[in-house]
This record gives structure tokens, C-alpha cells and sequence, in this order.
């Protein structure tokens, strides 16, 4: 059974582009990792992203998170602080499949990508008209801007292996994602300084693992991070979840539209779980 989901109306074309990999009996993570990266080196999306044309940080550099991992126990890389690179989340499976690192940032993991052969950009390169015109507002105003949003894939393939990834913050296991082979995969999105303090991924797939389906698990987390947070400091935080059956589930704090597909169904739907 084969399967794809992602967070957001905008995973919309990856999610179709895993698809149709997954169809032609691709490997997961190598679907996901071509997936994201339509999405992170796309001017017009990467902003969503703080991929390549997303706002920068308050020097005026663009530097990128990204996480992936595999249901397998230790499969898991990640990468924060990358400048220089649009497709962070490739940096992020290389560090995961040829070191003994689990999570590499900054200037190190800028060396790390050199020496994988990835072609490290100028910044200016990265930078579009409009981040290089928010920047310029930045500057002017000292205002940050609050827009943002982050983007989280589910892939499982055909022979039953289940691989998950995260671009933007939060790149940890049990937070911004988490996968069991045994289980299914979880992503989460929203703010990530929150979202680390919860782990509301890890928490979704255990819940899967005792018996709830990835909609039950979904609610659950949200609902009991709403109960901590309490209502009032609540954030935004939206889950998606897939167990190996192929099922899609989601919860959220705010109106959150993803995007799912499983094998037998002829399109990928897009749905707007409300919260």
C-alpha cells in the first residue's frame, strides 16, 4: 500500500509528484526528498519554506532547517542554519546516511554539504524581489514579519517502508517529525520554538502504536497540549499523521488544509481540517 501526505495547500504538487513515483515503485525516501525539493528551490514556494526566496534572518541571510526520517531505529538527519543551499532537506539525508552524526548546523554543515559535492550559492542568489523587498521593510521598520509557515511530507512506498521530512524549524525527532516502521509517521507544523516542547509527533505515533487510528492520535496530542498550554497561550500547531496501512489522519489549533493520497484513489484530495 502506498501513500503520500503533506501539510499545507501548497504540498499539493508534491504530494502528486510522490505519487506518481510511488506508483512507478520508488522508494520513499528518495520520493520525499524529490518532492521536497520542488518546493524548497521554488522561488514562488520556497518562501513558505525559508527555502530558496524565503525571508532571511535579521543579517539578511537566508538560512535553512530541514529533518528527514526513516521508520528505521536511527535513520534520522538533520540540518539548521545552512546557508548557501536551496535544497536543504538532500543536505539533511546525506548527514543521515554517510555520518555518525545525527544533526549537523551552521558553517559545519555548510563545510559537511561542500564536501558532498553540493555547490554552495552566494546569498543574493537565494534571495528573490519580494524577500529582498521584505528585508529592505525589515530594516526600515525593525518590524518582523509573522508570516511563515513550514512544510512536512509523508511518503510510504510499496514495500512498506515509511520516511518522513521536515523543512523550517523544529528539525527534531519526536517534534517536528518522527517515523516507526512498525507504526507509521507523524509531521508537525506551525510554530516550532512551541512545538519542540511538546512532542507532539512522537507522542501521535505512540498513541498510534497502542491501537488509536491517526485521526484519534491526532486530536488526542492536540487536545492535550491544549489542555497544558491552556487556551489562551495555545499556538499554531497542525499534525498530520499515516499509519502503515496507508491511512491519512489530522489535528489542529487553527484551519489547516493538507493534502493526502493513498493507492486505489485516482487523485490527491486536499482537505481543511478545522480545529
Amino acid at each position: 500500500m502506498a501513500a503520500a501526505a503533506g501539510t499545507w495547500g501548497f504540498s499539493l504538487p508534491a504530494v502528486e509528484r510522490m505519487r506518481q513515483r510511488l506508483l512507478r515503485g520508488g522508494l520513499a525516501t528518495d520520493c520525499l526528498q524529490e518532492a521536497m525539493a520542488d518546493i524548497e528551490n521554488d522561488e514562488e514556494t520556497g518562501v513558505f519554506v525559508v527555502g530558496r526566496g524565503g525571508y532571511p534572518n535579521k543579517d539578511g541571510i537566508i538560512q535553512c532547517d530541514a529533518a528527514i526520517m526513516e521508520g528505521q531505529p536511527g535513520r534520522f538527519g538533520a540540518v539548521a542554519a545552512l546557508h548557501g543551499i536551496g535544497t536543504p532537506l538532500a543536505v539533511a539525508r546525506k548527514v543521515m546516511e554517510e555520518t555518525p552524526h545525527s544533526f549537523l548546523v551552521g558553517d559545519g554543515a555548510v563545510a559537511f554539504a561542500k564536501d558532498q559535492g553540493f555547490v554552495v550559492e552566494d546569498n543574493s542568489s537565494l534571495m528573490s524581489k519580494k524577500s529582498t523587498e521584505a528585508y529592505q521593510k525589515y530594516l526600515e521598520t525593525k518590524k518582523t514579519l509573522k508570516k511563515h509557515d513550514t512544510l512536512g511530507l509523508i511518503a510510504l512506498d510499496i514495500y512498506g517502508n515509511i520516511t518522513v521530512g521536515r523543512v523550517g524549524d523544529s528539525p527534531l525527532p519526536g517534534c517536528g517529525l518522527f517515523a516507526d516502521q512498525e507504526v507509521g509517521a507523524a509531521a508537525a507544523t506551525g510554530e516550532g520554538d512551541k512545538i519542540m516542547c511538546f512532542c507532539p509527533c512522537f507522542h501521535t505515533v505512540l498513541l498510534m502504536r497502542q491501537g488509536l487510528s491517526p485521526v484519534d492520535a491526532c486530536q488526542t496530542v492536540v487536545q492535550d497540549i491544549l489542555q497544558r498550554a491552556g487556551k489562551e497561550k495555545m499556538f499554531e500547531l497542525g499534525i498530520i499523521a499515516m499509519n502503515m496501512k496507508g491511512e491519512v489522519g489530522a489535528a489542529s489549533s487553527v484551519a489547516f488544509p493538507y493534502c493526502s493520497w493513498s493507492q486505489g484513489k485516482d487523485a490527491v484530495e486536499q482537505v481543511t481540517q478545522q480545529p
